[in-house]
């Protein structure tokens, strides 16, 4: 299986940090407006609508929110228009970064995605300039405190697991982006639960970096995720041990 590497780490560490702020609340209610507009608001006909309400109960989003955030986006409620964009560029030291948004002004939140990339020692660059780098995949996270690697394995083989990933304290399990559900609900009928699910960018291969370069790219990393239109931001740095024993 794939070895190591410690940038799930600092994802998850900003994500703990993000939910104590409440940003992921309002990530989760864009992606399900996004999710009901796209595909319809029967999560039982839209699988992305499903796991992203999935997601939104996991972090304690209320009920009413959900209802009227799937209302939003397929219409029944008025709302602003919402448009998915992604942005791909370069940060220090030659990263590849992309940047998941939802926004309802693209000509805004593209300035201050530019200005956030500039600042930070990166540049913004065309469409398509760094996605060969990266393989859209489905990715469920499980804590090694409860299942082993062959436990999982023995679920989600049959289901279309590809790969399952060490990561410290938890298993990252890699499906293909058509799999994905089926392994999820293979988990779940087995009673063995994940504490993440998602579809993601995981980067082919991962760059090291010094340890001031490591700093540089992380602060882009960080602002370009706290920016309010922005849903997820990936990466293909890794982090020096050093560096990552300061930030944990």
């Amino acid at each position: 299986m794939a070895g190591h590497s410690k940038w799930a780490n600092i994802k998850y560490r900003k994500e703990r940090q993000d939910a104590k702020r409440g940003k992921l609340f309002t990530k989760a209610i864009k992606e399900i407006m996004v999710a009901a507009k796209v595909g319809g608001g029967d999560p039982s006909m839209n699988p992305r609508l499903r796991m992203a309400i999935d997601y939104a109960k996991s972090i304690n989003v209320p009920k009413d929110k959900i209802e009227t955030a799937i209302k939003k986006g397929t219409g029944e409620i008025s709302a602003g228009q919402l448009d998915e964009v992604m942005y791909e560029g370069y940060g220090p030291g030659g990263v590849a970064i992309m940047v998941e948004a939802v926004t309802d002004n693209k000509n805004r939140t593209v300035a201050e995605i530019r200005k956030i990339f500039s600042k930070n020692g990166g540049n913004l660059g065309e469409a398509g300039c760094v996605a060969w780098m990266f393989e859209k995949m489905g990715v469920l996270t499980f804590s090694k405190d409860k299942y082993t690697e062959e436990q999982l394995l023995e679920v989600g083989l049959e289901a279309g697991v590809e790969d399952i990933v060490d990561e410290d304290d938890s298993w990252e399990v890699r499906t293909s982006v058509e799999d994905f559900m089926a392994v999820k609900e293979a988990y779940e009928k087995a009673n063995i639960n994940f504490d993440n699910a998602e579809i993601s960018y995981i980067p082919q291969n991962y760059m090291e970096l010094d340890k001031e370069t490591a700093k540089k790219a992380l602060k882009l990393y960080e602002e370009l995720d706290d920016h309010d239109d922005v849903q997820k931001v990936y990466t293909n740095f890794d982090i020096p041990d050093e560096l990552f024993k300061e930030l944990t």
